[in-house]
């Protein structure tokens, strides 16, 4: 008679073999579905484990009707039975740990101790992060569905799912020791609630509790559903600000927990509080990893090498997660948090550094020897002479250029700094070489911008340039891409349209993408794909902070050209509330009538009901019909067809409309040197990075110029925002203010670069761990290139795991 784990092999058997011959039913004589329902009915009858048999169930109802159904539905099933049977497979074999297992225990000091780590061999450490948080007790299938929102669909993703926040109920205080103006927790039973309507529009309620030597009441105000969840004698917790209002002390809004008799989870500790969803409670979301913590949690290998948790006194991976769970103390926690976050930087650096010597041992890169010296006669030719920045930044690129190893570089420099200028002469260079240069962009108007300027600048060149953007009519577009893919175009300057199929270059040596932070890292890679490992140059605006820089741009070497050209005057920056336009607009009048122009910026395209924002289809109408009735304005916004964006730039750029009202649609790229004055109209609404890229269209010229922010914000990092703003034109100090104020997160979306988002780490706080992070990493691939050794090898797999985002299901076999 076949044991369980007999008959669980025969039924895997042969599920590959029915996919590879294409869902046919026919991977077996007598039907794949007869046979996988017959031996789960062998194994019903051998087994008595409750959860082994719903399994069996599901996976019966599944196959049913396997043979009656169309080949598209049978690959369904089959993709669905694969988590079932991975679940049938661990449920089914029990897992015994050796006593030598069990008996071995790693030395380390007190401060680190480390519980037992049971050798897991790293081909194990996938099914264990793939582990369906479905089948654990308690869940299902409705309930797995709801944490799917929350990012949970395994085991992994539950214990590495950290709390958001903490509520410290280990010390309470007594109700009879309580001052006014302290922040404490009380502990106490519920006497008595109460709903107030002092006026139409106010519901007060009041939640009085007593802990034997006193009384105190919660109040929430327009909270009435609260009400429900509080009955009398139910012992609860409050905690926040004690005050004394008619003559009983409260806490307005406070923090509040409710405790069950039975319930140890919650009594005298510190509790997390987790980011939950509806239909998902903290009280759920404790239990479970509480649950998970007890029965998973032996089955995490430890991924960090020994003798590197020694050097630094990082605690096990166990205990840290145990603690940022249910911590025992303050500084159990940070310990905990200490180890995470090293973890989480350490894999972020190695990713990235790996990534980073990938593309640095590419042998067949491009070799620029220039024949002809084009880059030389046009930087003799400039009018100006180039800042010590950038011909730092142009030695930098000619050394990579000129090198046979592949050049990936940044070249990160403020607005006006001139970037494009050094960007010019690593084309020509290319060119001179005998290749061609590509540049993306990322919008039309830009990469018209940089056609017109470089059309401009190289006119007594013999070069055939070229623009390819997505409004080109086919007949043009197919006469172009023939003329790259036959090497008669030079360069060719382009938006997305750059990377779509079909588009073939002869030899193409030189990639080029500006505004760097619109391009992820896999539109990045599709152009470069175009040749044959050409070199790569990408450009930002944006200013980063070095810790994010690190991050980011980790694959890339760093130039930073923080020097503007010599003459240049700071651009004027007030804050105005909308109670100033007649003053903004009479000074907008002074600089028109003075030859000038202006840029007038608005959040929004149209009308909102939702919002209270001025809308630049408004603005427009408003500034032409009864502002500035005999001056002509202009309209641009992202809704625009292509041909209308060019037609109102180049009548902008020509001087023919004085006052341009648009979108952000202006924010980078756009440069007509004669508008001194960008007002921007509810400033509010955007965040620093783009108001500074706001700012930076004007500033562009031999006059003065200014930028008016117009703003009524009602929260403190709206008022902070616009006064950094009136302070400062250096764009690397705005950077780091706006990384204080809204996070790495939001500062700058790390999806779009193929990086993993940070669950623990704060790049701010932890500026000291990613340094020293990368130095670990450095030191280990010094060592161990490719992470090949035994005790880099769980490691390595986790950095392929948080990379390629959420692990593949690997095939049962």
């Amino acid at each position: 008679m076949e044991s369980e784990k007999e008959i669980i092999k025969k039924l895997l058997k042969p599920l590959k073999i029915e996919r590879n011959l294409g869902y046919t039913n026919s991977a077996v004589l007598g039907g794949f579905a007869s046979y996988i329902l017959n031996w789960l009915g062998s194994l019903a009858e051998l087994t008595t484990k409750e959860q082994l048999l719903e399994l069996i169930a599901e996976l019966e109802q599944l196959f049913s009707d396997y043979a009656q159904v169309a080949p598209a539905q049978r690959k369904e099933k089959l993709q669905e039975s694969r988590e079932l049977f991975s679940r049938l497979k661990e449920v089914a074999v029990e897992e015994v740990q050796s006593p030598a297992e069990a008996a071995a225990v790693q030395e380390s000091g007190p401060e680190y101790q480390t519980a037992v780590q049971t050798e897991v061999k790293e081909e194990e450490f996938p099914q264990f992060w793939r582990q369906s948080i479905r089948y654990i007790k308690g869940v299902g299938k409705k309930r797995a569905a709801k944490l799917s929102r929350l990012g949970i669909e395994t085991v992994w993703d539950a214990l590495f799912y950290f709390p958001r926040d903490y509520r410290d109920w280990s010390q309470t205080a007594q109700i009879k020791d309580l001052k006014v103006g302290s922040k404490v927790t009380v502990r106490g039973q519920v006497l008595g609630t109460e709903e107030l309507r002092p006026r139409q529009g106010l519901t007060i309620i009041k939640v009085i509790i007593g802990d034997g030597t006193g009384k105190l009441a919660g109040v929430w105000f327009n909270q009435p559903y609260l009400k429900k969840n509080f009955k009398r004698g139910a012992q609860v917790a409050f905690s926040g600000e004690i005050q004394r209002k008619y003559g009983e002390l409260q806490i307005n809004n406070p923090n509040y927990e409710l405790f069950k008799s039975k319930d140890d989870i919650y009594v005298g500790r510190i509790l997390p509080v987790y980011a939950a969803t509806e239909g998902i409670s903290q009280n759920f979301l404790r239990k479970l990893i509480k649950r998970l913590l007890k029965e998973e949690l032996a089955k995490l290998p430890e991924f960090l090498p020994l003798e590197l948790r020694s050097k630094h006194r990082l605690w096990g991976i166990k205990e840290a997660l145990e603690q940022i769970h249910f911590p025992e103390s303050r500084e159990e926690l940070e310990q905990a948090r200490r180890r995470l976050v090293f973890d989480e930087l350490l894999i972020l650096q190695l990713g990235v550094l790996l990534k980073k010597s990938d593309l640095g041992e590419v042998e067949s890169g491009v070799l620029h020897q220039e024949k002809q010296q084009l880059a030389a006669q046009y930087r003799q030719q400039l009018p100006f002479e180039l800042t010590k920045a950038q011909l730092k930044v142009w030695e930098e690129i000619k050394e990579d250029m000129e090198s046979a190893q592949v050049m990936n570089r940044l070249i990160q420099g403020d607005v006006g700094s001139g970037k494009t200028v050094v960007a010019t002469l690593a084309l020509l260079k290319a060119v001179g070489s005998g290749y061609q240069g590509a540049m993306m962009a990322p919008t039309e108007i830009l990469a018209e911008q940089h056609y017109l300027g470089l059309e401009d600048s190289l006119a007594d060149y013999d070069l055939e340039l070229g623009l390819l953007v997505g409004s080109l009519r086919s007949s043009a577009k197919e006469e172009l891409l023939t003329e790259i893919a036959q090497g008669e175009i030079d360069i060719v300057i382009g938006t997305h349209a750059l990377i779509q199929e079909g588009i073939e270059f002869q030899k193409l040596g030189l990639v080029i993408t500006d505004e760097q932070h619109r391009f992820g890292v896999k539109q990045r890679a599709v152009l470069k794909e175009k040749g044959a490992n050409p070199d790569v140059l990408v450009m930002t605006a944006t200013p980063i902070p070095r810790t994010l820089a690190l991050t980011l741009y980790g694959d890339l070497d760093l130039s930073v050209i923080d020097e503007l050209p010599p003459g240049r005057k700071p651009v004027v920056t007030e804050w105005r509330s909308e109670a100033a336009y007649p003053k903004i607009y009479s000074f907008m009048r002074q600089q028109i009538e003075a030859g000038r122009q202006a840029y007038v910026v608005c959040p929004l395209v149209e009308e909102s009901e939702e919002l209270d924002i001025t809308s630049a289809v408004e603005l427009a109408n408003q500034l032409n019909e009864e502002v500035f009735p005999q001056l002509t304005i202009g309209l641009l916004h992202g809704q625009l067809k292509a041909e209308q964006k060019e037609m109102i730039m180049e009548k902008f750029r020509c001087g023919e409309i004085d006052i341009l009202v648009s979108t952000t649609v202006i924010e980078v790229g756009v440069n007509v040197p004669n508008a001194t004055l960008m007002l921007i109209v509810d400033a509010q609404r955007f965040g620093l990075a783009q108001l500074h890229q706001l700012r930076g269209r004007v500033g562009r010229g031999e006059h003065q110029s200014y930028c008016v922010l117009v703003a009524d914000p009602s929260t403190d990092s709206g008022r902070q925002r616009m006064r950094i703003m009136t302070r400062s034109n250096d764009g690397f100090e705005i950077a780091e203010e706006d990384l204080k104020l809204r996070g790495p997160g939001e500062f700058f979306g790390t999806r779009q670069h193929g990086l993993p988002d940070l669950k623990i780490a704060n790049l701010l706080r932890d500026a000291d761990t990613l340094e020293l992070a990368r130095k670990e990493a450095l030191q280990m691939l010094e060592s161990d290139n490719k992470l090949l050794a035994a005790e880099h090898q769980l490691l390595k797999r986790l950095i392929e795991i948080r990379f390629g985002g959420s692990i593949e299901m690997i095939e049962v076999s």
